[in-house]
């Protein structure tokens, strides 16, 4: 039997996260599948369909109780991706379930011709996505899923930060009458929205202001640049974070304004650095005539380490340690002599 993975967040990164108030969620998994399943109790044309996923989709329940609502093709993610397309022109609702470094590799053909070309309201739903599948290693990472579609057209791309993200996102992705892909991971999410809070496709989420720099993040990473920014408070650094939940179409006002009242800019993702949510920022930064010192956290272009998903995190600095670390070194400021080893 293997070890059990190791803890997300680090002790330290725990116990700010409690100081915060920040609760501990359920993985967004699971949050997609049960709120799939109550849209679907109440509108029979949404169905369900995996590439021998069903398991790792959490899907199980669905299948129980809505059994005529789940299609199973097997692992044929092609065929996954164009029989939801049939259904979705013959006016259904298929959300095609399947782990994203196959949907958006083996698939991408079927994504773009069948699905986007095609112009029908597919939600492609990429499972177990960044390196969530841990120490299986380089197959199974999807590091490219959201450039391949940031390059098509005519796809909605949105990566949900918590449970409430992820509930949101799901229920516009159901009223969507476009392509749209959901991009989930299989680690527990803690709780970063207030209630109240309002979500909208294609709007950035601001969880704290400040106007020394920022952090733009979106997905699994949203949580440890938030901790970031609360321990680079005790340095006096204000911190703006930013939940970019939406990568596409990307909330251009928010990136610009944060380009233009931060000194610095910082983005975060569970992605290659090429070709994701970084270079979108740059581009829409640059193209505005905005300057500001960038950096772009995520996976650089090497052969990937082998670990955990938190290990991975943590090698790469996608941790409230290792971005902390980044903003006083983009900022040009010491490390403090009370954060050495936190």
């Amino acid at each position: 039997m293997s070890a059990p993975a190791p803890p997300m967040l680090s002790e330290a990164a725990r116990a700010r996260a409690a100081r915060l108030g920040l609760r501990p969620g359920r993985p967004n998994l699971e949050e997609f599948a049960a709120t799939l399943e109550e849209l679907a109790r109440a509108n029979p044309r949404i169905v369900a369909l995996t590439s021998d996923s069903r398991g790792s989709g959490k899907l199980g329940p669905f299948g129980k109780a809505l059994p005529r609502q789940l299609i199973e093709v097997g692992i044929a993610e092609q065929n996954l991706v164009g029989i939801a397309a049939g259904l979705a022109a013959c006016g259904m609702k298929p959300f095609a379930v399947s782990p994203s470094c196959f949907l958006t590799a083996r698939a991408l053909e079927q994504i773009k011709n069948d699905v986007c070309y095609s112009d029908v309201p597919v939600v492609l739903v990429g499972i177990s996505a960044g390196v969530s599948y841990g120490a299986l290693g380089s197959t199974h990472h999807s590091l490219h899923d959201l450039a391949a579609l940031r390059a098509i057209h005519n796809v909605t791309v949105v990566v949900p930060a918590d449970n409430f993200e992820t509930r949101e996102a799901v229920r516009a992705a159901a009223r969507a009458e476009k392509p749209f892909f959901l991009r989930f991971g299989k680690a527990p999410m803690y709780d970063l929205h207030p209630a109240g809070t309002r979500f909208e496709v294609g709007r950035a989420i601001c969880l704290r202001e400040g106007r020394d720099m920022a952090f733009l993040a979106t997905g699994e990473t949203v949580v440890h640049a938030l901790l970031a920014a609360a321990l680079l408070e005790e340095e006096g650094i204000q911190a703006r974070v930013l939940s970019l939940h939406t990568v596409k179409p990307l909330d251009v006002e928010s990136v610009l304004r944060a380009g233009r009242e931060c000194g610095c800019l910082i983005t975060v993702e569970e992605h290659m650095v090429h070709g994701g949510l970084g270079e979108a920022c740059a581009a829409v930064l640059l193209q505005a005539g905005v300057a500001k010192p960038f950096r772009v956290v995520g996976i650089p272009d090497e052969e990937t380490v082998t670990g955990s998903q938190a290990d991975i995190f943590r090698h790469y600095g996608i941790s409230m340690e290792g971005l902390a670390q980044t903003a006083r070194e983009l900022l040009g400021v010491a490390r403090p002599a009370a954060a050495v080893g936190v």
